[in-house]
């Protein structure tokens, strides 16, 4: 728990057997895989923040740009003393446009896997805003877990997942994901969620290819923290990252690439790579505006609004349970 009333954290972080498992159970499978969850240790959190500032990388920026443009519009159909329930909350620099433009906030709640990264900015989160009441939950929030009571004057349960993390949900997860959700939210429950909007390959190419090797370096550090926690011999020199848009998909897709015929040991197991095999770490998907609005309808959400930007790089979607 925190250290005051306006403060406090929960962790319900998987174990470290979830992760074991995890890893076995992907790369004993052909194709190979990881669930890119796993991402966000304290170093891959780090990473993730760099990459958010590159140039290429067009998606953080345009998203508070959005949410800085139309932020007052959001306050006034959320109406005051909502719990704004942040997933993946990851530094909370976004959530705070949504925090000064709403009307008396009963609770933020950030959710996030990465436990010190959660801790710290939450906890500095509530420093600076004193007269709210800050709730950290350290969890897999594409899992069920429980919210810890949010009591207080009446206000309807917001989420709010910006960032495009929607994206890497396969879309028919996408369906089970918002329906999940709409259940936990309750009655009067809304979402705003971040999407990244379909566009030419190129543009989405470069963003996940920086120049500066941010996106490569993010990608192999899971097979850093396999190294590190599992007591894995992954030679990091012998893999490389790999990137490229599937337009027939209409999804990012990322891998790590075994650059030689090799054996990696982790925690016991062995596994055999051939020269040029990949390993799938993560998909992207890019929506059409119509495209996500029939998934959330399929999920039981009726879709309010959307926002883009100007040059229709990115929407920010407002949904409503039906």
């Amino acid at each position: 728990m925190g250290d005051d009333a306006s403060f406090s954290f929960h962790d319900r972080a998987p174990t470290q057997e979830n992760f074991r498992g995890a890893v076995i159970s992907g790369l004993g499978r052909d194709p190979k895989s990881l669930p890119c969850k796993f991402f966000y240790d304290a170093r891959g959190s780090a990473l993730f923040e760099k990459i958010c500032e590159l140039p290429e990388y067009y998606l953080t920026r345009t998203e508070i740009a959005i949410l800085d443009r139309f932020a007052a519009d959001i306050a006034a159909r959320v109406g005051p003393h909502c719990r704004l329930i942040e997933l993946g909350s990851g530094a909370s620099h976004k959530v705070r446009i949504l925090l000064e433009a709403l009307d008396r906030p009963a609770f933020y709640v950030a959710v996030d896997i990465s436990r010190e990264q959660l801790r710290r900015s939450a906890a500095r989160l509530a420093a600076d805003c004193p007269k709210l009441k800050v709730v950290a939950v350290c969890a897999d929030y594409t899992r069920p877990f429980e919210l810890p009571p949010l009591p207080g004057p009446d206000g309807k349960r917001v989420g709010f997942f910006p960032g495009s993390t929607i994206g890497n949900f396969e879309p028919r997860q996408v369906v089970k994901f918002l329906g999940d959700w709409a259940a936990l939210l309750g009655p009067g429950g809304e979402m705003l969620i971040g999407a990244d909007l379909k566009k030419e390959p190129k543009i989405l190419n470069a963003a996940y290819n920086d120049k500066a090797g941010m996106n490569a370096a993010f990608n192999l550090n899971v097979l850093v923290r396999i190294n590190r926690e599992l007591g894995a011999d992954f030679d990091l020199d012998r893999f490389a990252h790999v990137a490229f848009y599937n337009e027939a998909q209409g999804r990012v897709e990322l891998y790590v690439k075994s650059l030689a015929e090799q054996t990696v040991t982790v925690s016991g197991h062995q596994f055999r790579f051939g020269a040029g095999e990949l390993i799938h770490t993560e998909n992207s998907y890019k929506y059409a505006i119509d495209e996500f609005r029939a998934l959330a309808t399929e999920a039981g959400f009726e879709p309010v609004h959307s926002w883009t930007d100007r040059h229709q790089l990115f929407s920010v979607h407002y949904l409503r349970r039906s």
